[in-house]
């Protein structure tokens, strides 16, 4: 949910008053902003949960005042389209920012990098300004308890202490020389603080502080506890390879953990349901982003961030607007499997992956005109495909059947295929949607930040590490076993079987480290495709320009797009620190990185 504020400066506590009108569920953070009040009238409990609330309210990479689509919390641009999941989809005018990043081409001045940026120091801005209002509320306590509990000064210390670790997290996977503001710089001057100390321990510090003093249960879904701090350090230590830290809380989140009401952690039956706004906050959500609609906020609180990535013809698809965000030809060909059903793992010569060999590549309707004759592809797919990607042929949730080229603004450009994950079902329209504004693309369906299914997966990957493949194994074979349930398979049209021809079984044994890791690695890329995290995994593998150096060659056969494009070891892994801030703060203190040099 988000909350309507002015900007918390980033070198001044700025203590605004907000209603707080809390609940159970998950509209803790439905809250809007009444004025502004001194540090003596917020010197309470209720005035340090209030500012609490607008650390929260910065999840979604959104306020009035910063963030926006290039700062969405789903990493749709960086994660997505960088890591080969996606093109940039629409046509090459629309958000021109994109094109370059698109290319590894971008630069320090390119307004996506700045917008993110800020939008994650506003939320370090705001946890930093609840620490140091609680240390004036304890201090003015006195340890007496009549202005705040010794529960809720723990509590709220640990909940903002993983905010900042969190957008601290996200700011190191995104630009890597980062500067580290706490409470304390934050009370001084934190444009001072230079970024030639390395983050990782800091952010792991915050973490762990959640991990450690938080409860299993709070009184709001949306709210932060003992298990979404776990899962956070998890992930901050697989990102540095400390494979053997993570590896103890993974386990436990998935054999322990439960949400924030106390329901226990367990993969969905139906993949199908994490992508759905009427099945959000289910028992596979890790940490999910909450958002709502028809509420007051104009669409605000509705998913801001993906509002872009909806297919593009007009009333007869969701949203009409933009066509953004359109899948890759070579993400769509990987969720081919072969005759036993599983995925094609191998890797030909240049490092071309047979899946785009021309005997495995996905039938498509590229060039096709959608009032043409056109049959979808009869061989075997992973049925996830069908969840994850609107393809010509196929039913689109219940907007009925995808009719190709006529769903999309460039087709030649973009490609011939839509977004699916993220998107609402037509019978949702009105109620999870809001339609106060331009589109009907805010919506109340949640990003799912991290899924149990991300969990087991790295469970899974440092399993394999440890050299435990049977474990591994038995990890991976979890998320396919649900992924071959046929209840939740696309349905054809008239409801009488599958959309397609799904075929997939489990792995019958990993024979040795490496056949593990690249199943692994697979595995994550059909699981989680188009969620956000394809870049930055590959990047933490080492995998990304052998990787994407492939992508490229490959998607330039089909798209001119990206004719010319090159990802470049040691400056690409990372985005330039944007220009704009080193500018304000200082090239002495704020120092470019690699990406920008």
């Amino acid at each position: 949910m988000k909350l309507h504020m002015k900007k918390l400066k980033f070198s001044t506590l700025l203590i605004l008053a907000l209603g707080l009108g809390m609940s159970c569920k998950d509209d803790f953070l439905k809250v809007a902003p009444n004025g502004s009040l001194s540090t003596q009238v917020m010197a309470t409990t209720k005035g340090v949960q209030t500012l609490l609330i607008s650390a929260y309210s910065m999840l979604d990479g959104t306020s009035s005042v910063v963030g926006g689509w290039e700062a969405a919390t789903s990493n749709w641009v960086y994660g997505g389209i960088c890591g080969g999941d996606a093109h940039k989809g629409t046509d090459e005018g629309d958000q021109p920012d994109i094109n370059p990043i698109a290319r590894y081409e971008a630069t320090a001045t390119n307004s996506y990098f700045n917008g993110k940026w800020s939008s994650l120091y506003e939320g370090i801005s705001r946890a930093n300004a609840t620490l140091n209002l609680l240390a004036t509320v304890v201090a003015a306590d006195g340890g007496t308890g009549t202005i705040i509990s010794a529960a809720d000064a723990k509590s709220i210390n640990a909940q903002a202490r993983v905010l900042r670790g969190f957008y601290h997290f996200e700011a190191k996977k995104m630009f890597n020389n980062i500067p580290y503001i706490d409470e304390k710089a934050a009370a001084t001057d934190p444009s001072k603080v230079k970024n030639d100390v390395d983050a990782w321990p800091m952010i792991e510090a915050d973490l762990n502080a959640g991990y450690t003093d938080l409860p299993e249960t709070m009184d709001a879904v949306g709210r932060i506890n003992k298990w979404v701090a776990g899962a956070l350090l998890a992930k901050a230590y697989m990102y540095e390879s400390k494979f053997t830290a993570a590896l103890p809380i993974l386990t436990a989140i998935r054999t322990s953990g439960k949400n924030p009401l106390g329901t226990k952690f367990q993969l969905n039956a139906k993949f199908g349901d994490n992508f759905n706004a009427a099945t959000k906050n289910s028992p596979e959500d890790v940490f999910s982003v909450q958002y709502s609609v028809n509420d007051g906020s104009g669409g605000w609180n509705g998913g801001w961030g993906e509002v872009l990535n909806f297919p593009y013809k007009s009333g007869e698809s969701p949203a009409g607007c933009c066509g953004f965000y359109q899948p890759s030809s070579d993400l769509v060909n990987a969720f081919r499997t072969d005759a036993s059903g599983l995925p094609i793992l191998t890797v030909g010569a240049n490092n071309v992956p047979d899946y785009n060999l021309p005997a495995n590549a996905i039938k498509d309707d590229l060039g096709i005109e959608s009032t043409a004759a056109f049959t979808p592809d009869a061989g075997n797919l992973d049925p996830r495909l069908d969840w994850t990607v609107g393809r010509r042929g196929i039913p689109y949730l219940d907007w009925g059947v995808m009719t190709g080229k006529d769903w999309t603004r460039k087709q030649i450009y973009g490609g011939p295929y839509s977004p699916k994950k993220q998107v609402y079902y037509k019978s949702q329209s009105g109620t999870y949607t809001d339609k106060s504004s331009w589109t009907e693309g805010y919506t109340a369906n949640n990003y799912r930040m991290i899924r149990l299914a991300d969990i087991i997966l790295m469970e899974a990957e440092a399993e394999a590490q440890a050299g435990s493949l049977a474990n591994a194994l038995t990890l991976v074979n979890m998320i396919r076993t649900r992924a071959a349930l046929p209840a939740g398979f696309v349905q054809n049209a008239a409801g009488t079987g599958p959309a397609a021809n799904y075929v997939i079984s489990n792995y019958v044994s990993f024979p040795d480290k490496a056949t593990a890791l690249k199943a692994i690695k697979m595995e994550r890329r059909l699981e989680l495709a188009m969620e956000g995290h394809r870049f930055f995994d590959l990047v933490r593998w080492g995998d990304a320009a052998t990787v994407l150096n492939a992508y490229i060659a490959y998607e330039s056969t089909k798209f001119a797009y990206y004719g010319g494009a090159t990802f470049k070891t040691g400056k690409n892994e990372y985005f330039p620190i944007p220009q704009r801030q080193i500018d304000l703060i200082g090239k002495d203190i704020l120092a470019q990185n690699s990406a920008g040099n």
